[in-house]
């Protein structure tokens, strides 16, 4: 098994659009999704990330005005599994819930083993 990450962008204008009902269940549909990938022993670490940041530029300077991308290109959180290629965690993700959005994507990407 290789380790991938996946970065999600998107998915705000459709979260906006919600009531708290419809927020709550759609928060259900990922917890349900997660906690399939968890049980196959495929979930790793995931976590949704605040759209403020503060960006680190050459010489160490720090921007802090993020985000830093259009609303659709932010990355608003990211999760990290095992599959045995990138076939297999592209199929994973097509059951992730924020896929419901028309403006999200999955960005999925194998993670490098570095060794010192």
């Amino acid at each position: 098994m290789q380790k991938y990450l996946y970065l999600f962008r998107g998915g705000d204008k459709m979260m906006a659009a919600m009531s708290p009902e419809e927020v709550e269940a759609h928060m259900g549909e990922w917890r349900i999704w997660m906690q399939e990938l968890a049980e196959k022993g495929q979930l790793i670490d995931g976590e949704p990330l605040f759209a403020e940041g503060k960006q680190v530029v050459k010489g160490g300077s720090v921007i802090t005005d993020g985000p830093f991308a259009e609303g659709t290109e932010i990355v608003g959180g990211y999760l990290m599994v095992n599959a045995a290629s990138i076939e297999d965690a592209v199929e994973l993700s097509k059951g992730c819930p924020i896929l419901q959005a028309e403006d999200a994507n999955i960005e999925v990407r194998q993670i490098q083993v570095l060794e010192f």
